[in-house]
């Protein structure tokens, strides 16, 4: 049943959006001895949907899987990052087409920023300080829920 997930969903408005069962993305993050915050961040590959542009990795969720699922595999099968090193602390629908279809960003903690192993879906791997995010050519529908992920994270620590 792995990969029954896969396919492209029409919107009623025309928009187009992978993962027939919706899509989830892993926003991993790690706190710095100096006290900032750096996020690991997927350049997209240039042949993917909103390629070249910067985001989380993730992809479409399969039927039998939760979003949590979902955010954690693509990370191991994108990022080669082992689950069992990632604490999730949250896990919110930053996006919810007219139709139904959602993309779920799952918030985690991961002690240090470890090494990472690229697939064929990356240009690029790179930890990034919270505070330069915003700085890149971020995915579209990322870019959209930045503002709010950046205040759920902050919520989620109180000593920010």
């Amino acid at each position: 049943m792995r990969g029954d997930g896969d396919g492209w969903v029409i919107d009623t408005d025309g928009s187009r959006y992978w993962g027939v069962n919706g899509a989830a993305g892993l926003l991993l993050r790690t706190l710095q001895p100096d006290g900032r915050t750096l996020i690991l961040l997927q350049h997209r590959a240039v042949w993917s949907h909103q390629g070249g542009t910067w985001g989380l990795p993730g992809g479409a969720r399969d039927s039998h899987e939760s979003a949590i699922d979902t955010a954690l595999r693509e990370a191991q099968e994108e990022a080669g990052l082992d689950p069992a090193d990632v604490e999730v602390v949250a896990a919110l629908v930053t996006h919810r087409a007219k139709g139904g279809w959602t993309y779920t960003t799952v918030i985690a903690d991961i002690d240090e920023p470890v090494r990472t192993i690229a697939n064929g879906e990356s240009a690029e791997l790179r930890w990034v300080d919270e505070a330069d995010v915003d700085e890149l050519p971020l995915h579209p529908a990322f870019g959209e829920a930045w503002p709010g992920l950046r205040d759920r994270i902050a919520a989620l620590d109180p000593q920010n």
